[in-house]
Order: structure tokens, then sequence, then C-alpha cells
């Protein structure tokens, strides 16, 4: 079936909303915590994508791995360090303040982008910046004050490896050499499973837990990471940033009305402010490429 902008958009909606059932079902956890978290759902995606790349681009998928450029590993551990912070920090603070901090992402691309590779920051692009650090710091200082922050740093070293993966794959495309991504993951899977499983232990997860990461490794990691870069085939860039936000909003209300974690008001102005300023910067930026 070829994949059409229409039927790439509400893809990439259904790809969102798969991303964004981890919160909700952490909090159904019984005693699996932290590493251990984090250890499950990596291995749960390693053997998702052991059987789904196989499938999808043959046996000479692993082929390729092997001798992959560098970009590819630096790219399997950037994917390690998102997979690894991102379940962690679920396991130290609440749902919306993690997605909330990784809307950043594209924020700290651009910024790498430019120092790294020579992309030119729109004017824009630089209030964007400002007025999303704003609301981070707002967020961040009412956390400080309660003790809290742990949580929130953690998840701030999702978009920033986020920033390096993109802007390393960028990098290695001008130079020729272009990384598959879909490969990078299941390095990153490999990558994590190994470092966390020493310290997860000793493992306490009930069958219950295991069964409900075993769902985050398939559902929310393997499966749709293959259908975004597909989406990514056929949607420009600020459509997959614009689109991509929806994840934020459908964690946040899952949270809500799965866990019963409602925001705070912190973290609802905040979020207006990162959310509203990206959304501001890709629509400017949409409409001035149209023009």
């Amino acid at each position: 079936m070829k994949l059409t902008h229409t039927r790439a958009v509400f893809l990439m909606v259904a790809v969102t909303l798969m991303w964004s059932i981890a919160g909700v079902i952490t909090r159904q956890l019984e005693h699996a915590r932290s590493f251990e978290v984090t250890f499950w759902r990596s291995f749960f995606t390693m053997v998702s994508l052991l059987v789904i790349l196989p499938f999808l681009q043959g046996r000479e998928v692993f082929v390729k791995i092997r001798r992959g450029p560098l970009a590819l590993w630096v790219s399997g551990v950037c994917w390690s360090v998102m997979f690894t912070a991102f379940m962690v920090a679920l396991t130290l603070t609440s749902v919306a303040n993690v997605l909330v901090t990784m809307s950043l992402g594209p924020f700290f691309t651009a910024i790498l982008a430019r120092v790294f590779i020579g992309h030119r920051i729109p004017g824009r692009t630089w209030v964007a910046i400002l007025v999303a650090g704003a609301g981070i710091a707002y967020m961040y200082g009412t956390q400080l004050e309660a003790g809290g922050l742990a949580g929130t740093l953690v998840a701030l070293c999702v978009p920033v490896a986020g920033a390096v993966n993109w802007t390393v794959t960028q990098r290695s495309h001008s130079q020729g050499q272009d990384v598959d991504l879909v490969p990078a993951v299941l390095v990153g899977a490999v990558i994590s499973s190994i470092v966390t499983l020493p310290l997860a232990m000793p493992l306490r997860a009930t069958m219950h837990d295991v069964g409900l990461l075993a769902l985050l490794g398939l559902v929310q990691l393997a499966i749709p990471c293959c259908l975004a870069v597909a989406c990514a085939r056929v949607l420009k860039a600020p459509e997959i940033a614009l689109l991509a936000l929806l994840e934020v909003i459908f964690g946040i209300v899952l949270a809500w009305l799965g866990a019963d974690e409602v925001p705070s008001q912190t973290v609802l102005v905040g979020g207006a402010l990162v959310i509203g300023a990206l959304v501001a910067n890709e629509l400017v930026g949409w409409k001035q490429r149209a023009a």
C-alpha cells in the first residue's frame, strides 16, 4: 500500500498515541522500578526488532549493522541514553514533567546543528528558544523549591541525546553516508539492555509487570519507531515536529484519566510556553517556506 500524505498524517497521529502510553502503563506496575523498568522495556524492544527488521529489510540488515559507519553506532548510543533516561525519569517525576521536558528536543537540535553543521538559526527560532527556556525555567524553579528536580533533570537527557542523534546522522548524510535509524534503534535497545541489567538486579518484576513492559517494548517503541521512519519519508520535518507534539497531549491526558495523575498548574503554564513556542516557530517557518 502506497503511503500518501494523508495516510502518513493519520499514521503519525497513531504513532504519537502509541508513544504516549508509556506513562500511564508505568503507573500500573506493581514491583518493577527504575533501571529494572528500563531493562525490561529495552529487552522486549530488542526482541521485537529482531523479528520485525528481518521481515522488513531481510536478514542482510544484520550485516549492514555489523558493517555500519561510526555514525550508526553513535546513533545507537544516543537511542540507549534516550530509552534509559525516559523510563528512569518516569519513575522519579510526573508524566507531564517528562513529556514537556522532552518537547525541548527541536530547540536543542537547532542549537547543535548551528554549532556542528553550520545551520543558520532564524530569528524566530531564537525567540522560540528563549520563550521555551522561560517555560522550563519556571517549571524547574518550582521543582527546586519542592525538592523534586532529579526526575526532570534525568528527563532532560532525552532531548539532549535526541539532538546529538539528529546532528550526527545529518552530518553523516552530508558526507554521503546515510544512517538507517531503525537498525540504530535496535543497537540502542541492545546497549540499554546490557547496561541496565546489572543495575536492575535483583529483578523484582511480577509477571504482571513483565507483561506490561513487554507491551511497551513492542507497541510503545518497536512498532511506532518503524512506522515513524516510514512517515518521515513522506512528511516534511515541520509536519513531523508538530504532529510529534501530540505525544505530550495524549500522554498527559492518559496519565490523568488512567492513573489519576493531575498535572500541576506549574507544568501546565510551563508546558504551554514550551509547546506554544514550538508550534509558533514551526508554523511561521512553514508559511515562509511556502511563500
